[in-house]
């Protein structure tokens, strides 16, 4: 009898573990349309905080380009404030290019279609907040 107990238990166990692990996150789906051209590759981030928006991504991914366009989708993201932020790698040496005043010669942008005045866009202006669902995000150039 208590080899049947013993079994019951660990069935029991094994299934509460495995729903535990079930995610319980969201997906962020990242749309990106008007590109300049099929070139090069996308390197798309998502920042979960101010302090890192625009530096290291929460999770991030590089994407090939077709029609001047691309998704992707981030899974199992958290509820919480988070941010995209792209740049269009068009010549294929894994940074945005700049002019001499720093002004980006690659298409670059963020979600909300967030665009900066004098300077790189604001997360105030790029956040936006994950709840119960998923979400898309499309970004027009």
């Amino acid at each position: 009898m208590s080899t049947l107990a013993k079994i019951i238990v660990f069935v029991l166990l094994s299934q509460t573990l495995s729903y535990a692990q079930e995610s319980e996150g969201q997906n962020v789906t990242v749309k990106i349309v008007n590109l300049n051209s099929n070139a090069g590759h996308l390197f798309i981030s998502l920042f979960n905080t101010e302090a890192s928006f625009l530096n290291k991504g929460y999770k991030s991914t590089i994407s090939s380009i077709e029609n001047n366009s691309c998704e992707i989708t981030f899974k199992d993201v958290p509820k919480g404030i988070y941010a995209i932020s792209f740049f269009h790698d068009e010549n294929e040496n894994k940074k945005m290019d700049t002019n001499f005043l720093g002004i980006p010669k690659e298409d670059y942008g963020c979600s909300n279609n967030a665009r900066g005045f004098m300077g790189p866009p604001k997360w105030e202006d790029a956040k936006f907040e994950i709840k119960n669902q998923s979400i898309t995000q499309t970004i027009t150039l």
